[in-house]
């Protein structure tokens, strides 16, 4: 099956999208969030786990309440419908061709259902003082053993293929924030460069392959980066580069207008964000793919996402509270299981308290996405957009 990308429909209110993307392992609904997983395995999950994510059930503790409000849907059952790898890691570890000789990174890790993998270069550049930029690429030393290695972006782009994900990523340079405008320009161009040669040297016909605009917090870059990334021809196309310490309101700002500057045919990919308030304003902004550490590194440090706002699950006060995290989700987690008992598996460093969390905020995450669909489809999303906030409260 060919990769294909198409808008359904357009919310009026906003500028958000309701997609369908379609790959060789399947097909994704989109504004979509794809959880991480970063070594061939979203931490504490089994691929069974993430298949169960994002569905209605009746709650066994604590009061059922619908999580009806204004037409709102309680979750499709669907799952998560596409996951992220990172090539950079799984490079080093267990390596790419250890993984083609097994079948490809799907049968690798039993997940038959789509896979993007990034290509590395925002943990190479993310190592600065491990890592030397050419030209021609990048020689870095491995976090792990201290092995010097040397990337390029026809290497990156053949790593991926021999992983075998159904969306590839160019390899670009994310640069630091703040940097001076000359610093990023050069990047950017050298970023430019380097897509076009990803794109030259990519072989397989199955597999999409995305292009990065990067440009820094400087809209002169950014459009220019834009202009010439389309120019040189990708199936997609990412923004790179925010969320590295900007405001969140130059973020929004930056994500808005390069966004109306990319192709209204092609997938909007917004690299590494971020907080649910964050899915919800960039997809009224148009973004149709989303990804982010937050909701699976925030379960293993005991912080919750809910309908009202966060919760730290390490507060005391949840030692006899007999509640779900949420009277409103609809997870494994809140269905069976109480604040107390979720603070006392964190306190005692059980690791199943560790996997509730993530099951609980994976489906928050989901079902947040499916929400935004569903209002995108019902031509509500601002009606949507004004209730999320009204029930947000301070962090719990």
């Amino acid at each position: 099956m060919a990769f294909g990308f198409s808008v359904l429909k357009k919310d009026s209110g906003t500028r958000a999208r309701l997609g369908r993307l379609v790959t060789p392992h399947g097909e994704v609904q989109t504004p979509v969030f794809m959880p991480v997983g970063t070594q061939a395995t979203v931490k504490t999950m089994s691929p069974e786990d993430l298949k169960n994510l994002g569905g209605a059930a009746e709650r066994s503790i604590g009061p059922a309440r619908s999580r009806s409000t204004g037409g709102q849907s309680t979750g499709g059952g669907r799952g998560a419908e596409i996951i992220l790898s990172n090539t950079y890691h799984l490079y080093l570890r267990p390596g790419h061709e250890l993984i083609a000789r097994l079948g490809g990174l799907h049968r690798f890790m039993s997940w038959d259902r789509p896979i993007l993998t990034d290509s590395g270069g925002y943990q190479v550049f993310s190592h600065s003082q491990l890592r030397k930029i050419t030209e021609e690429g990048v020689r870095f030393q491995s976090h792990l053993d201290g092995s010097y290695h040397f990337l390029t972006p026809e290497g990156a782009t053949g790593i991926q293929e021999a992983l075998g994900a159904d969306i590839i990523m160019c390899f670009d340079e994310c640069p630091p924030y703040p940097s001076t405008f000359d610093y990023v320009k050069e990047s950017t161009d050298r970023t430019l460069r380097w897509a076009k040669r990803c794109r030259d040297s990519k072989k397989r016909d199955d597999q999409a392959l995305f292009g990065i605009i990067q440009g820094g917090m400087h809209r002169e870059l950014r459009l220019e980066s834009a202009r010439r990334t389309v120019d040189i021809g990708f199936d997609g196309y990412a923004i790179g580069g925010l969320s590295v310490g900007e405001t969140k309101p130059l973020m929004y700002e930056v994500a808005g207008y390069t966004a109306e500057a990319m192709p209204e045919d092609r997938p909007r990919y917004l690299m590494g964000v971020g907080t649910p308030e964050d899915l919800l304003e960039c997809a009224c902004l148009g973004i149709d793919m989303f990804d982010c550490v937050m909701p699976t590194r925030n379960a293993r440090t005991g912080t919750l996402f809910t309908s009202s706002g966060k919760m730290n699950i390490k507060n005391a006060k949840f030692s006899e509270d007999e509640a779900p995290v949420d009277q409103e989700c609809s997870c494994y987690a809140c269905r069976n299981f109480s604040r107390a008992y979720l603070r006392h598996l964190y306190a005692a460093g059980e690791i199943l308290g560790m996997r509730l969390n993530t099951i609980h905020n994976l489906h928050y995450y989901l079902t947040l996405m499916d929400d935004i669909r569903n209002a995108i489809r019902e031509d509500r999303l601002t009606d949507f957009r004004r209730e999320f906030y009204q029930k947000q409260e301070v962090e719990q």
